[in-house]
């Protein structure tokens, strides 16, 4: 069973973002990494066309419980906050990945604004800013027309492919670096996007859409109907929000409804309904590294929960100062990562 360790909070510095810039209702905008001996994570957050570091000392203390499991944070301090000045925007930044190649010892931050416009730099792993490589790519229209929310992932096992989705065009591009390679075109407004997971050993070339109130699946080496090979329609207006996918290949979907579905991707039936198991619509998803039977909600207002999905059980729960403008999860650890619109970070680390 999965245990909560500990749970920081911290302030941003008034001086370094004074008033965050609202984003979307997709908490896309804030990425994490642990360092190597896990004493300490990084934090990017994004406000308007910059992206900051933050960086937070994980306790050693066990986490004190309220009612209900509702986990208390213990106050600490950021440490070096910083302006990241290798993303040069000029709109508002919708989304923040960090994808993190160990192997090679650097991360790939991405990171994507309201017109689709990408920009990939290389970081150190331990977090020190040292200039690499930093490329940028331009959608296949160069981003005219209207700004909305743009999502962002890379391929789990080839870090140059990334996916780049604008909810207002209908449209999914896919870049090898900066050379673009194809357009998918979804039938709805994408609303959130993931590369699936141990699906057949296909992981670099299924692509999970939620657009409207359906889930859809892409294959990239596909020609036949515009790459689309399945689509599971949801209830006519509750629209779906977050997608995830976990070690096992189960895909997990959330949205207006309150509920998270579970699928199987060998059938695409449903392992799972929670219903209801959220207060407001469910706007973040995740499932658990450490036991993938478990994952972490994020609901629309200030809560995020721990819960087992086969048996509907909560564990625990924290919850922010005020709505939340980025949620987020390590790719290789459960450690997580919520930023408020009051200027509080919460980190979260979970074992």
């Amino acid at each position: 069973m999965l245990e909560a360790k500990c749970l920081m909070k911290a302030a941003i510095p008034s001086s370094l973002i004074a008033n965050p810039s609202p984003g979307t209702i997709q908490p896309t905008r804030l990425a994490l990494h642990v360092t190597s001996n896990g004493h300490s994570c990084f934090l990017y957050v994004a406000s308007g066309p910059h992206i900051y570091k933050l960086q937070i000392i994980l306790g050693e203390i066990s986490v004190a419980k309220g009612k209900d499991s509702l986990l208390i944070p213990l106050h600490t301090k950021i440490i070096n906050p910083s302006l990241v000045k290798r993303c040069p925007h000029r709109s508002e930044i919708q989304s923040i990945v960090l994808a993190e190649v160990e192997s090679l010892g650097y991360l790939l931050l991405g990171s994507v604004d309201s017109y689709g416009h990408l920009i990939v730099s290389k970081l150190d792993a331990s977090g020190k800013d040292i200039v690499r490589l930093t490329y940028s790519a331009l959608p296949s229209d160069n981003g005219v027309g209207e700004g909305s929310w743009s999502g962002l992932c890379f391929s789990p096992n080839q870090m140059s492919i990334a996916a780049v989705a604008r909810s207002f065009c209908k449209t999914v591009d896919i870049f090898d670096q900066d050379m673009h390679v194809r357009t998918l075109r979804p039938l709805w407004n994408p609303t959130s996007i993931n590369f699936m997971q141990n699906v057949n050993g296909d992981q670099s070339s299924l692509l999970a859409i939620t657009e409207g109130s359906q889930l859809t699946i892409w294959d990239l080496r596909m020609k036949e109907n515009g790459g689309c090979v399945h689509r599971i329609n949801g209830t006519p207006g509750d629209i779906l929000y977050s997608v995830c996918s976990s070690s096992t290949g189960n895909v997990a979907v959330g949205g207006v409804d309150r509920t998270v579905t579970i699928y199987d991707p060998r059938r695409w039936s449903s392992l799972s309904r929670w219903v209801h198991c959220s207060k407001f619509e469910i706007t973040g998803l995740a499932f658990s590294t450490v036991d993938p039977d478990y994952m972490y909600i994020q609901g629309v207002d200030n809560e995020v929960f721990c819960g087992q999905w086969k048996e509907h059980n909560k564990l625990f729960t924290f919850r922010g100062d005020s709505n939340w403008l980025g949620f987020s999860k390590c790719s290789n650890k459960d450690v997580l990562g919520g930023w408020c619109d009051s200027g509080s970070i919460f980190v979260a680390d979970v074992a």
